[in-house]
């Protein structure tokens, strides 16, 4: 009679055996493969990263890619302050991003100079068998003017620029208009940005002057302004205004809604308002020139109006979205709670109105040029803020303290030499 006692093993063995072998040719094949790239270039703090527990659109994308072509894919992801930083990197011609984010006249100043591609999200998504959610854009976010074929761009949020303020410190009385950002009774506890267009838009709606104006003698009122602000002013800040804000060092500062809350976040003391008229952006997602990945970039934008990056990343950044997906959610509503809401989403608001009136568009050379002049001019004259001077003062102070105990010491040493 025969042995069987030793076949099940056998088996098993023979089955080890292969899989060992599958799982050595996957090796071998994924050392060979070569991993795809894509290189994203936006503001700070601007896309769902993963932390807290939230969505990450970076691995997130980075899977989709893979599920859609078979091959790995590595974003690369970094971030600029300001719009004017963004054309420096691209009008610098050594850029290397497949997707950048410019706010709408920023858009219109890189197609007039010929710094972006156009795109053809839709042409990309058939050849790689992707569903096209290009219909997700509100009606409202489309031909605008600064792309009214929608050939260069396609919107990512939108938003207006406000007033947050300490509610411990600011009178009532002294909200509603931008003559709080000159008001004497808050020396040294009012921030201002440090961006041209935003700072001279702030002096420009309190005068009363068109942000787009061409007139020299305009602009000039509005340095004029800034200038007589400037003893008042804490600091001039981008991203700076955070901790300014939320720790209670500063009690004033312009900027935009979206940012508000986060800022509420951690200083549930802080107030916020719109004064008239204000700033109306749209930022956007475009294909630089010269990107190394034309497509992945589109097949990236293409993603990010899909709906579980585009809620994430609504949420995480607190800023109005023109896709559709997002502000017909109901949870979305319920997650963001009632007030974010009635700032994000007024019922009254007309976006296409506001937008056409209050809006910064592309400027002619000789204006740019101008600007840029007074901006210079604002920041290195008319002294520090007093702040930077006591500072300074103390330095001074401990350095001479310490060069007559150097002193001292030498002449000791002196005695014995």
């Amino acid at each position: 009679m025969k042995n069987t006692s030793c076949k099940p093993l056998r088996k098993a063995s023979v089955i080890l055996a292969a899989l060992l072998l599958a799982a050595l040719i996957a090796v071998l094949c994924s050392c060979g493969q070569e991993t795809d790239k894509v290189y994203i270039y936006n503001l700070g703090e601007y896309l769902a990263d993963g932390s807290e527990g939230i969505f990450d659109c970076i691995s997130g994308f980075e899977e989709y890619y893979e599920e859609l072509t078979g091959r790995k894919l590595k974003v690369y992801y970094t971030t600029f302050d300001s719009n004017e930083d963004l054309y420096a990197k691209i009008s610098g011609g050594a850029s290397g991003y497949d997707v950048i984010f410019p706010s709408d006249y920023m858009v219109e100043r890189l197609i007039s100079e010929d710094l972006l591609l156009p795109i053809d999200i839709e042409a990309t998504c058939e050849k790689y068998g992707a569903e096209c959610n290009l219909e997700n854009i509100g009606e409202q976010f489309r031909g605008l003017y600064y792309d009214p074929e929608d050939a260069y761009s396609v919107p990512y949020t939108y938003g207006r620029v406000g007033i947050i303020y300490n509610t411990n410190y600011v009178d009532e009385e002294d909200l509603g208009g931008w003559d709080i950002l000159w008001n004497e009774k808050y020396k040294g506890k009012i921030l201002q940005f440090n961006s041209a267009r935003d700072g001279f838009g702030t002096a420009q709606y309190h005068l009363g002057i068109d942000v787009n104006t061409t007139d020299p003698e305009e602009w000039q009122k509005c340095l004029d302004l800034l200038l007589e602000q400037k003893s008042l002013v804490q600091g001039y800040v981008n991203d700076e205004v955070y901790n300014k804000m939320e720790s209670g060092e500063a009690w004033i500062a312009p900027y935009y809604d979206g940012d508000y809350f986060f800022m509420l976040d951690v200083n549930e003391d802080l107030g916020f308002y719109y004064p008239e008229p204000t700033n109306v952006f749209v930022d956007t997602m475009c294909v630089p020139k010269g990107a190394p990945d034309k497509e992945i970039g589109e097949l990236f934008i293409n993603y990010m109006l899909s709906e579980e990056p585009a809620i994430a990343s609504a949420e995480f950044i607190y800023y109005a979205s023109p896709n559709s997906v997002v502000y017909e959610s109901e949870e979305y509503a319920e997650d963001m709670g009632e007030e974010v809401m009635e700032v994000l989403y007024p019922e009254d608001f007309d976006m296409q109105a506001e937008f056409e009136k209050n809006a910064y568009r592309n400027l002619d050379p000789a204006t740019l040029e101008i600007i840029s002049s007074m901006w210079e001019e604002l920041k290195i004259s008319g002294g520090m803020p007093t702040h930077v001077y006591i500072v300074a003062a103390v330095l001074a102070i401990v350095i001479a303290a310490a060069l007559a105990v150097m002193a001292v010491r030498s002449r000791k040493r002196s005695k014995w030499w």
